[in-house]
């Protein structure tokens, strides 16, 4: 068994476990591109950077979408030159990179859906927080649907429903709501 497809690294090419070494990744896109996995590696890094704090699939969430791509694109540039002298376009790298640990490339939004919500993540103080989780109207309605609500209409602040007063206000004709 070669140690890109022994059962404590994964594979690099999405079959294995859920968790791949970039040096894999890096590996992977020499074999592709030409060159050697140290030209490489500094892009898969940087996707995986997040496993210092979270070191399971969830990291991915940060940077493992489309955005991340081209956000990958913005901090190295639109192409990496390898040892063999050739231009690799750093997007189709980083597709690379997610696609083998994801099985496609997923949108920042596909993520992001998949968050259920929590009623810290809206709440500027607890009696609005109860406000919110405590009504049963939303409950009946958004249970029923699939969807977890993170504010109900009306529940804003009347000073001014159309002007955000700080960095956790919000209009008060949007909905927030995740679908799960």
């Amino acid at each position: 068994m070669t140690p890109a497809t022994s059962s404590t690294t994964g594979s690099a090419t999405g079959r294995g476990l859920s968790e791949v070494h970039p040096h894999y990744h890096a590996v992977s896109s020499a074999r592709r591109h030409g060159g050697k996995p140290e030209d490489y590696l500094p892009l898969h890094n940087w996707f995986d950077a997040s496993k210092e704090f979270m070191c399971d699939f969830r990291h991915r969430a940060l940077r493992h979408h489309a955005q991340g791509v081209f956000e990958a694109e913005r901090v190295f540039g639109s192409s990496i030159v390898n040892s063999d002298g050739k231009h690799v376009p750093t997007r189709t790298l980083g597709e690379q990179h997610v696609w083998e640990d994801c099985g496609r490339i997923p949108t920042l939004a596909d993520w992001l859906r998949a968050i259920k919500g929590e009623k810290w993540m809206l709440a500027r103080s607890s009696a609005q927080s109860d406000r919110v989780t405590d009504e049963p109207a939303w409950k009946e309605t958004t249970h029923t649907q699939g969807l977890e609500p993170l504010a109900v209409p009306g529940d804003w602040p009347q000073s001014d429903p159309t002007h955000a007063t700080d960095a956790t206000s919000a209009p008060r004709d949007r909905l927030l709501t995740l679908r799960r």
